[in-house]
């Protein structure tokens, strides 16, 4: 999430872009997660999914928080970055920054922080949406390895991204609120690292 002057955001059709960083995320992450046990167009379809209900949901969260604040504000995809998520797949290792919520018009520090907030914690809402469809779901089943998938996915979303540092949306929530990061992080590092002690 960035802000710019309106008129240096271009011309770019946001249905275009936000095609774009779903297509290039999801092949990244069907080459990552394919397997012996699962086939490229399962990883595809497995991937496809996660990718618009994590990836796409969170950028999504961050332009409407910063509409309802009353910005101008939409998605553009970093096509240099699904390039090299592609390419970085294949060694099994995946840092994904398809894009992001460009926005421009004068937000408060605490509007700037809720903006940034709202894309890690709806990773964090999807995953504990996950959880529950987990534990009524048959254990090892493919529906709840898809499912287990989509947890995984949104935890580590949601906890990458609320690292206080640089351009990621933990620096701006903690420029905002203390409290606010302490719980947002809080809740990540026990999605990601708790929870699986737990099942």
């Amino acid at each position: 999430m960035y802000s710019v002057p309106q008129d240096r955001m271009g011309p770019k059709n946001e249905i275009v872009e936000l095609l774009k960083a779903w297509a290039g995320t999801t092949l990244a992450f069907a080459i990552l997660l394919r397997s012996p046990q699962r086939d490229l167009p399962e990883a595809l379809l497995l991937a496809g999914v996660t990718v618009a209900l994590g990836i796409i949901g969170h950028e999504l969260a961050h332009r409407a928080v910063a509409r309802y604040f009353g910005c101008w504000a939409r998605f553009i995809a970093n096509d240099a970055m699904l390039v090299l998520a592609i390419l970085m797949a294949f060694t099994g290792f995946l840092f994904a920054a398809p894009g992001a919520v460009w926005h421009s018009g004068y937000i408060s520090k605490r509007q700037s922080g809720l903006i940034a907030a709202a894309g890690p914690a709806t990773n964090m809402v999807l995953a504990i949406i996950c959880l529950a469809l987990i534990q009524i779901l048959p254990f090892g089943t493919r529906l709840w390895s898809f499912v287990w998938a989509g947890y995984t996915l949104n935890a580590w979303l949601g906890l990458f991204n609320m690292i206080p540092f640089g351009p990621l949306d933990g620096a701006k929530v903690l420029n905002w609120s203390g409290a606010a990061f302490a719980v947002l992080a809080g809740l990540g590092l026990f999605l990601v690292f708790g929870v699986p002690r737990l099942l």
